[in-house]
């Protein structure tokens, strides 16, 4: 289990717009994880929360939700992300994305820096943890290699409602099945991609769960170029830069100030992450 990334890997990372898999934790350890989140739905479901859990799960979890603070501030997993953003690392965000078995959810294929309002900065990368297998069956996300070489690409938003997409966006050319890399992972891997390298998945086919967190690490240099103010956590180093407001990790579980904290975040940031759009975008909304 290699924590930090060799030379190699790094200039693979640079080359491909991704890298994939590495194991940053043990599949005893990422089954504590799904355990530990699974405990939160059966006990938050029905709870009087101001939003939907599902919004808390897939919106800036780490702000409400210890489990994906404590995981994105993981040690083993910033080693990794070091190699590819240096000493100093900011997360942005935390999305737990799920497919339940058996279902025709997908993920239309996108570049991720067409909606954050940073344009195409170098200075993010995006860490997925599978917490359950994820296999082309399962719906394992695709990587086209070296898209991330284009610039930000038109997008369309589709609305559909098998797109686990906020608007269910789609890039606006034609991705041939043969130029889509299956990244496949064990409970415990982890890959990692560049904003603009376009990617999707395909549905969820098996007969389990397929669990993943979505971690988005900056470096202090980048800027939110279209909301007034942005929010990031300070996981390591530090912040010479001050583009982002810093938050706190949650200490407990959907406490009164971390409720008041993340609905703050998710108003001033839906500026940039509902730019554009010509509809509502719910998972977004002030």
């Amino acid at each position: 289990m290699a924590t930090t990334l060799t030379q190699q890997q790094s200039d693979q990372y640079w080359e491909d717009g991704y890298l994939f898999p590495l194991s940053v934790f043990s599949e005893a350890e990422a089954t504590g994880f799904r355990t530990e989140l699974e405990q939160i739905e059966s006990d938050w479901l029905e709870a009087d929360l101001p939003l939907p859990l599902n919004t808390y799960k897939r919106v800036n979890a780490h702000l409400v939700m210890p489990l994906a603070a404590r995981i994105a501030q993981d040690p083993r997993v910033l080693d990794v992300v070091e190699g590819v953003l240096g000493p100093d690392i900011m997360i942005w965000s935390a999305e737990f994305f799920i497919k339940e078995a058996n279902t025709v959810q997908t993920v239309g294929m996108h570049q991720d820096l067409t909606y954050w309002g940073m344009g195409e900065t170098p200075d993010q990368v995006t860490a997925w943890i599978a917490l359950s297998p994820a296999t082309v069956s399962s719906g394992c996300m695709d990587f086209v290699r070296a898209s991330h070489k284009n610039p930000i690409l038109p997008h369309t938003d589709t609305y559909s409602e098998t797109n686990l997409l906020s608007r269910g966006q789609e890039v606006a050319v034609e991705v041939a099945e043969i130029d889509k890399t299956h990244i496949e992972l064990a409970p415990g891997q982890m890959s990692l991609h560049h904003g603009l390298t376009i990617h999707g998945s395909g549905p969820n086919q098996s007969e389990d769960r397929r669990i993943g967190l979505a971690i988005r690490y900056l470096s202090p240099g980048a800027q939110q170029l279209v909301a007034d103010r942005d929010y990031a956590l300070l996981a390591r180093g530090s912040d010479k830069h001050s583009n982002f407001v810093p938050v706190q990790a949650p200490t407990e579980l959907f406490s009164s100030d971390a409720l008041t904290t993340y609905e703050q975040v998710r108003r001033d940031q839906s500026k940039a992450l509902a730019e554009g759009a010509d509809a509502s975008v719910p998972l977004y909304a002030g």
